[in-house]
């Protein structure tokens, strides 16, 4: 029974299998409407299916490639071409004259066909960044006729993406702000990298990001690339600026991506979050009792840490002034509260004001704890001036009878001086108002008394009107102000713009009852001067300011600038003074070292009697050298002029040698003494001999040797003193041709 089962089993599967190798045929044969190809995920060769031998075709409208889709992989090389795929189709069967034909976007450059196989090579490496597909067409043709056996048909070769590029911030380096003292998650700036790898291919194009430097002031969020606030109570006052590295990262931030990297610099915009602070909390000023209205009598001044509108701030007095004495107004450059008078002050009924002031802020952050403000208090000291006497009324009416005696009291005026001093007053009539002199009044007491009888019916006026007046001496400006002294400035080469050279002052000879104040202003020619500028320091004194950095002494050494100074005197009176700016070379601490051209070209350290002392010094040096070569020349020279002739050039062959003794006698003494002759005589008794002064003339005179000659000369000789400077100077000479001719006959022709 087990066995007939098997045997059952066995059918079955034979059976089964019969009928699949008959089906399938006919499956494949079914035809495949509207459809050119057909595509498989799975492998990278194109296949396609063939038909048996014998079998019928089915009628179809198109015949079809069917492959798998082609992907060659990018950068890929190596030392033989990549193979890309394989076409195949079904008329591909045994004896069959065919061969594949490629056609389309780099066919024949980039990719290659094996005409027999249909293998699809790629020749070059291939950028997916620079192409990403291909787009060929394949045919099958009769390989001798290439006659078409089939209808061309279209497919694609794709590059595959390898993670070969970096991601890149294109647009960085960034620049962002936020607010100071903002919450911690508070959005900064989003940065954005580009990755030209395949974005839908893996993870070559996957960004992460991260903070590499900036940390724990701000953060960044890994997928959106967002920077965010880390750090709570960011104050501005106390840093403002931070540096911030943003990384990018492929493959998902894993190990072995690429990355890149970007700088982001965030600074903190200020908001109103410092109260205004004044630098002291009492302030004292003096201010006479003459001032006049609306002028400065003091300021103050509130800094604030923050900065543009945020430091701005308003003066106000909140306390001390009920009477309304004072006003303080906001210098809207220097932001300085300007202290003036509303109402004049008097010493003598109030010497003292205690006023509180408060500095506020003219913009605060909505919700803050503003505005914020600071108070300080003033202390004003009030300077007693000396005032005019004032008359008890300001108008008298006097009468007198018309025949009243001359000297007759009309009345009495009184008036007292309203200073603390209680100074003595005397009175005097304006003469000007008593043309005829009609009046006098006594200096002391102030009675006005008659000085010429009154007449109504002469003619003379019902009414006189007198003024009188004090007797104090009052000052007329008759000077003009002027400098305080001699000034001259000293202006640094490596000065800076807007630099302060000189504070200038001025001093007046008058003596104003409202005090000096003077204007200063440049000559009109001056107006537009491009080097200097002047400030007013609003306490009768100005500044002068270098308007550059370019000032050189060896362009110029020293500049001039008028300056004009007004009194404020009826009449005002001016003067012209001229300040003197010199141009020095100075430290880096500005401390002036010189000021004038020369120096400027010295070597650093060396005085101009430092450098006369070394030129002195090279001088007598030369004048050394001179001397001593001069001396050299001169010891040089022989003690008897001869001919520049060399002694060697007159030496003839000795035949023989020397006849001895004989020679010293033929030799005559007197040619050794004087070679040129005494007296201008030579004894030349025969003509055939050769002159004295010559070697010759041992040839012809004698045969002895010369040394022999010598030595009895300068025995015959040794007696005389005329001759010893002569033998002295020709005595070696003439041993040394004795040696000469000492030698052999053949030594001597050599």
């Amino acid at each position: 029974m087990p066995k007939r089962s098997e045997e059952m089993l066995v059918d079955l599967w034979m059976s089964l299998l019969l009928v699949w190798i008959t089906c399938v045929p006919c499956v494949s044969m079914t035809p495949i409407i509207g459809q050119s190809k057909s595509t498989q995920t799975g492998g990278s060769a194109v296949v396609a299916s063939g038909l048996g031998e014998g079998q019928r075709l089915l009628s179809r409208a198109k015949r079809g490639w069917v492959w798998n889709q082609m992907f060659v992989l990018e950068e890929f090389s190596g030392p033989d071409p990549i193979l890309v795929g394989r076409l195949h189709t079904d008329l591909d069967v045994g004896g069959k004259n065919i061969k594949y034909v490629l056609a389309g976007e780099g066919a024949g450059t980039i990719f290659a066909i094996n005409e027999l196989t249909g293998d699809i090579h790629a020749m070059k490496r291939l950028d997916r960044e620079e192409k990403a597909e291909y787009t060929l067409t394949a045919q099958v043709v009769n390989a001798d006729t290439d006659e078409p056996l089939e209808p061309p048909s279209e497919f694609i070769i794709k590059v595959q993406d390898i993670n070969d590029n970096p991601p890149q911030f294109i647009e960085g380096p960034y620049r962002a702000s936020v607010p100071e003292m903002s919450a911690v998650g508070t959005p900064v700036t989003r940065v954005t990298a580009t990755d030209a790898d395949d974005p839908v291919y893996g993870n070559s194009a996957k960004l992460v990001y991260s903070i590499l430097e900036g940390q724990p002031y701000f953060s960044i969020d890994p997928n959106s690339a967002t920077i965010k606030v880390a750090l709570h109570g960011m104050d501005r006052e106390m840093r403002e600026e931070y540096l911030v590295v943003i990384q990018a990262k492929d493959m998902g931030g894993h190990m072995g991506g690429l990355s890149g990297t970007t700088t982001v610099t965030v600074t903190l915009t200020d908001i109103n979050d410092n109260p205004p602070k004044f630098s002291k909390s009492l302030y004292e000023f003096v201010i006479p009792e003459d001032l006049p209205t609306e002028k400065m009598g003091g300021k103050v001044k509130a800094n604030d840490r923050d900065i543009g509108e945020n430091s701005k701030s308003t003066y106000s007095i909140v306390e001390g002034d009920d009477q309304g004495m004072f006003e303080i107004i906001t210098d809207a450059q220097t932001q300085e509260g300007i202290l003036r008078l509303k109402k004049p002050i008097d010493y003598e009924s109030k010497r003292a004001y205690t006023l509180k002031v408060e500095a506020t802020n003219t913009r605060f952050e909505p919700g803050s704890n503003g505005p914020f403000k600071d108070t300080a208090t003033v202390k004003i000291v009030v300077e007693d001036s000396d005032e005019p006497p004032v008359f008890s009324k300001p108008m008298y009416f006097l009468e007198v009878n018309e025949n009243a005696p001359i000297n007759t009291v009309i009345g009495t005026v009184t008036a007292r001086d309203p200073d603390s001093s209680g100074s003595l007053v005397r009175y005097f009539i304006d003469r000007h108002t008593d043309l005829e002199r009609q009046f006098n009044i006594n200096v002391d007491d102030g009675k006005i008394t008659l000085a010429k009888p009154l007449d109504r019916e002469t003619g003379h006026v019902a009414q006189h009107h007198s003024h009188c007046h004090r007797s104090q001496v009052m000052d007329i400006n008759d000077n003009a102000p002027e400098f305080a002294t001699e000034y001259e400035a000293f202006l640094c080469e490596n000065g800076k713009p807007g630099q302060v050279i000189q504070t200038v002052s001025a001093v007046d000879k008058d003596d104003p009852i409202q005090g000096h104040y003077f204007d200063y202003r440049l000559v009109p020619e001056m107006l537009n001067n491009p080097n200097f500028t002047i400030k007013n320091n609003q306490d009768n004194s100005i500044s002068v300011l270098a308007k550059h950095d370019t000032f050189r002494r060896q362009k110029q050494e020293m500049y001039f600038l008028p300056i004009i100074v007004t009194d404020n005197g009826n009449p005002p009176m001016s003067s012209t003074n001229t300040l003197t700016i010199r141009v020095c070379g100075c430290s880096k601490d500005g401390i002036v070292q010189s000021c004038n051209v020369e120096a400027y070209v010295l070597p650093i350290g060396l005085s101009m009697g430092a450098l006369i002392a070394i030129l002195a010094c090279i001088i007598l040096l030369l004048v050394i050298v001179v001397l001593f070569v001069t001396l050299r020349r001169h010891k040089n020279e022989p003690l008897i002029i001869k001919d520049d002739e060399d002694v060697r050039e007159n030496i003839i062959r000795y035949d023989d040698e020397g006849g001895g003794e004989e020679d010293t006698e033929a030799f005559d003494i007197a040619t050794l003494q004087n070679p040129d002759g005494i007296n201008g005589y030579l004894p030349h008794n025969d003509p055939t001999a050769p002159p004295y002064d010559s070697i010759q003339i041992y040839g012809y005179e004698g045969r002895g040797s010369i040394a022999g000659s010598l030595s009895s000369l300068e025995t015959a000789s040794s007696d005389s003193d005329q001759n010893y400077d002569y033998l002295r100077e020709w005595g070696p000479r003439f041993r040394r041709l004795g040696e000469l001719y000492s030698v052999g006959e053949s030594d001597r022709e050599t």
